[in-house]
């Protein structure tokens, strides 16, 4: 079953050579208790670690059921002492922060056997050697004869073919001495038992052979056997330890260490404290930032016109005459830099869908005005009469287009419909003074200032009689109903073939192509930054403009103004470049004359900017459509400026996290140091090298995830100190905020350099000598 060929192992240390094993030769039968005698330093040891797979030899052979060793790979090796051999330590080699029973398992787990079948294994073995009722218990609790039936049924439990004791009762009395040989004599009835000792009376009361060394050679075999066994069908079973199973072994450790992990987890945690008090007060001041930007947004919107300024031009025209003099008395007729800068978009149905495919993660509200009339009438005190939404007074919005007595239904303001037909905008930047918002393209609000005053002439020309500072009921205000009125119906055409407005009111009013426009609500804005967004007084939906160009492009009057070369309002001729002005007026504008795009932030307004001028590429300069961005000045100066600043910050913390990396480091290898004998016992069993490593890997995964939650922890507590005195001092409430991503982040960063910072001492300790770690104290 066993055979030793020729096995030699010598030591060199400097000029001396000392023979362990000096051709040794020896065959061992299938089930004996062989008994190994001599001297200290005789060999015996290095001959059992040999066989045990702890050791190498230098030359010859170590066949096992028939198959030489000489090209066992460590992995071989360690599947063997797995498989194979169990291992009686004289000082037991218990793992002293694991339960016996997790004790006896660990040579299972490492085999890969399922949990209940090593859990029933393991009671089995602990019953055998009479611990039954210790099999929960902690080392520390029991005597130095439990602990070495505890190393037995460790060795028992996953049935070995050979059991090697190294003196298994050197550290015991009397008593306890022959009941473990009684127990080691019972298991070779079942085994080859192989044991080192320096006691001949028990050799000779319990050995069925006893073989005595001397200078690393055999002086005497009671029973040699010969063996001629081959085995070509002998084959090992690799071993692994899961990671979860370094995770428990780690952690029952740590637990024994509690004060020194806390303090290690919050040293390492300084540098996640740090950081994430910057990433909190950079989201907080972001947040603000974008809430301040989302309002100057509001305020000046990517704008496109029918008539724009080319802002490239205006700055090569400012350039070119920037500290340029030029000479002699002759003078030049040329534009100015505003009228060379004026740039006419021809804006058509294409570039109106080319808007609308913005994407929505870019612009959410975009707005669409036609400059058209709004023919509108309310009935005052039982009677229809004019009125308009200006916000100048009346007969100042009369006369308008050549004509005195037309009362043009203008002014007032436009807010925008989200593209999901929506009122986000309002939402965003109003809040609801009276009444509600609206919900329908028919639904007018009142604007207020953050003072709760409205526009005078507003009112005014709404049919209302008002005074200047007269306070109002909100009541007097919502629900008052504002009939807008169709060109066919609000316009006559003369035997002259122009067009005046009717003056049957009432009937105009009521009739079935007439619209009813409510006032639903008054709104207020919401902050100081977002006050102006909308002019104070009457406000409608830019929906509701396209509505009226629908319904009246096609009128009689628009009509007839559109094969004219004369104003049908006043019979005058049409002046140079007004045509448009007046068909648009007149509602026989097919595109908007004006587009507003509101981006959600800076960012996105990039997008926004960046996707228009596609548009442009590969054109000529006359079909170009420009753009007009207030923003972007803005935009310049503050983009990228919270970001810097928080990279700067995030350094400076960042040195903490490298000193923490070290410091995991120093600490690892003193685990190692102080775990050595533990390595030791985990090779004994057949824990590979990289289930070493992952031992404390999984301790420093522990450590780091520790860390990583405790520093989020209390960067997390350290905001809320800190948004109060950041409010007595800015003014800001509520500015450091951590996000819950950020946190994540962090606890996997300090997960990731714990781990690299303990990798390096734990492939160290995976390197250590199996025979020379069970000897450490």
């Amino acid at each position: 079953m066993l055979d030793l060929k020729n096995i030699k192992k010598y030591y060199t240390v400097g000029d001396t050579t000392t023979k362990a094993l000096d051709d040794v030769s020896i065959s061992f039968r299938e089930k004996e208790f062989v008994s190994i005698l001599g001297a200290s330093g005789s060999g015996k040891t290095t001959m059992l670690n040999m066989i045990g797979g702890l050791d190498r030899y230098d030359s010859g052979d170590l066949v096992i059921n028939g198959q030489s060793t000489k090209t066992f790979k460590d992995s071989d090796w360690d599947a063997y002492r797995n498989n194979s051999v169990g291992f009686i330590f004289q000082n037991y080699n218990i793992i002293t922060h694991l339960s016996i029973i997790d004790n006896v398992t660990m040579g299972m787990t490492l085999s890969g056997v399922g949990s209940e079948e090593k859990i029933t294994k393991a009671k089995e073995a602990l019953v055998r050697v009479g611990l039954e009722k210790h099999m929960n218990k902690k080392p520390a609790q029991l005597s130095g004869g439990q602990l070495q039936r505890v190393a037995i049924a460790r060795a028992l439990a996953n049935d070995p073919e050979i059991l090697l004791a190294d003196e298994p009762t050197g550290a015991l009395d009397t008593e306890t001495s022959h009941e473990i040989m009684d127990l080691i004599k019972e298991l070779a009835k079942d085994r080859l038992v192989i044991m080192v000792t320096h006691n001949p009376e028990l050799a000779e009361e319990y050995s069925d052979r006893i073989i005595r060394f001397n200078d690393g050679v055999v002086l005497d075999d009671s029973d040699p056997y010969q063996s001629g066994e081959v085995n070509e069908d002998f084959e090992l079973k690799r071993t692994k330890m899961s990671f979860w199973t370094a995770l428990k072994l780690s952690f029952t450790n740590i637990k024994t260490k509690k004060g020194r992990t806390f303090l290690t987890m919050f040293a390492s945690s300084i540098g996640i404290i740090g950081i994430g008090i910057v990433l909190a007060l950079s989201n907080g001041f972001q947040k603000q930032i974008d809430s301040t930007q989302s309002e100057t947004l509001s305020q000046f919107p990517v704008t496109i016109s029918r008539v724009g300024l080319d802002s490239q031009a205006a700055m090569q025209s400012q350039a070119s005459g920037k500290n340029n003099f030029a000479k002699g008395q002759s003078v030049t007729a040329k534009k100015s830099a505003a009228e060379s800068a004026q740039h006419i978009n021809k804006l058509d149905q294409k570039y109106v869908d080319y808007v609308q495919d913005i994407k929505k993660s870019a612009a959410k509200d975009l707005a669409f005005s036609y400059t058209t009339g709004f023919n509108l009438v309310r009935q005052v005190d039982g009677k229809y009469q004019p009125v308009t939404f200006s916000n100048q007074d009346q007969s100042q919005a009369q006369g308008q287009m050549g004509d005195p007595s037309a009362v043009v239904g203008v002014g007032g303001a436009v807010y925008p419909t989200d593209r999901q037909g929506k009122m986000s905008f309002l939402h965003r930047n109003y809040q609801v003074l009276a009444g509600k918002y609206p919900q329908k393209k028919t639904d007018l609000i009142l604007i207020a200032d953050q003072h709760n005053n409205v526009n005078l002439n507003a009112l005014k020309n709404l049919g209302f009689d008002v005074k200047n500072d007269q306070n109002l009921k909100a009541s007097k205000l919502i629900g008052t109903k504002v009939k807008l009125v169709a060109n066919d119906d609000f316009y006559q055409k003369l035997p002259t073939g122009t067009f005046v407005p009717a003056r049957d009111y009432a009937q105009m009013a009521n009739s079935s192509r007439a619209k009813t426009l409510t006032v639903t609500g008054i709104l207020r804005t919401k902050s100081k930054n977002s006050d102006g967004l909308l002019a104070n007084g009457v406000a409608y939906n830019d929906r509701l403009t396209k509505e009226v160009v629908d319904q009246n492009k096609n009128s009689a009057i628009a009509t007839a103004q559109r094969a004219s070369q004369q104003n049908v309002l006043t019979g005058q001729p049409i002046k140079a470049g007004t045509q448009p002005d007046l068909m648009a007026y007149l509602g026989a504008a097919s595109v908007p004359s004006t587009i507003q795009i509101y981006p959600k932030s800076f960012k996105e307004k990039d997008q926004v900017t960046d996707y228009l001028d596609k548009y442009n590429h590969g054109k000529s300069a006359d079909d170009k459509i420009v753009y007009n961005d207030l923003a972007g000045n803005i935009s310049s100066l503050t983009g990228g400026l919270m970001d810097a600043i928080t990279y700067v910050l995030i350094g400076f913390a960042a040195i903490s996290l490298v000193t923490s990396m070290i410091m995991i480091a120093i600490i690892t290898y003193t685990s190692v140091l102080e775990r050595t004998k533990e390595i030791g016992v985990l090779k004994a069993l057949g824990a590979r090298k990289k289930d070493i490593t992952r031992v404390f890997d999984a301790e420093t995964t522990i450590l780091g995830v520790g860390s990583g939650i405790l520093g989020v922890l209390i960067a997390w507590l350290i905001t809320f100190p800190a948004n109060v005195v950041l409010e007595k001092v800015t003014d800001l409430s509520n500015v450091a905020q951590l996000n819950p991503w950020h946190a994540v982040l962090l606890i996997i960063i300090s997960t990731i350099l714990t781990v690299l910072g303990g990798h390096v001492p734990a492939r160290m300790g995976s390197k250590k000598d199996a025979a020379i770690a069970l000897r450490s104290e």
